[in-house]
């Protein structure tokens, strides 16, 4: 299932890509759209319905009510977010295969130190306890990716946020993502002016719908 929801929510994105790095009209109203669910749950912007790719979920196929749940919100959150991320950034896609979240964020700190607002940040997403509450902090984080253009990997993030509602997945996920922020080290080559320094303001309170992220039993 979370291949599924991977290959769903990539070939979603990246065709939403080339069509607005192409300025192909349908796109751009397209994202535009999109960006109004950034930060939310499927079922708090019924207006998204049938816009975010979830149908591919069902082309094999019925899921089990558990399963589609749990699917249709991590593609949901990938496309709404990647919306956001990609927002007046016509010359670069946003979405870019192996860029996990962790690298994504750590690039956006100093070589060698560490941006503690930045860095509570990334903490207040990895100990996010339900949907609604990693949502909302991703879209913090979205937004600094986005003012810097620093890509990040989307079919990957939906697999992750799939994982993260199975039993143990949050876990792993959390523990996925702190290893690619120790694990990254810029680039040496190509060294220029430093990119501009990201806002770094407290984020909003946490969405209010609350819904469980992760189940409390494994049945």
């Amino acid at each position: 299932m979370a291949d599924l929801v991977a290959d769903a929510a990539g070939s979603y994105i990246a065709e939403l890509q080339r069509g607005y790095l192409a300025d192909r009209s349908s796109a751009v109203a397209a994202l535009a759209q999109l960006r109004r669910g950034a930060g939310k749950l499927p079922e708090q912007v019924p207006q998204l319905w049938g816009m975010t790719g979830t149908e591919q979920l069902y082309a094999d196929g019925k899921l089990s009510e558990t399963d589609a749940e749990r699917a249709e919100a991590a593609v949901f959150l990938a496309v709404t977010l990647y919306a956001l991320h990609q927002q007046s950034r016509t010359g670069q896609g946003m979405h870019r295969a192996g860029v996990e979240l962790g690298a994504a964020v750590r690039r956006l700190m100093p070589a060698g130190a560490l941006d503690e607002p930045i860095r509570r940040r990334f903490v207040r997403a990895g100990t996010a306890e339900t949907r609604a509450a990693l949502a909302d902090r991703l879209r913090a984080l979205i937004s600094l990716l986005r003012k810097v253009s620093i890509p990040l990997d989307y079919a990957l993030l939906a697999r992750q946020l799939y994982q993260a509602q199975l039993p143990d997945g949050l876990r792993q996920v959390r523990q996925s993502w702190g290893r690619s922020f120790h694990a990254y080290r810029p680039q040496q080559s190509g060294a220029g002016s430093p990119a501009p320094r990201p806002d770094t303001t407290t984020p909003s309170g946490i969405a209010s719908v609350d819904v469980p992220f992760a189940d409390k039993d494994s049945s």
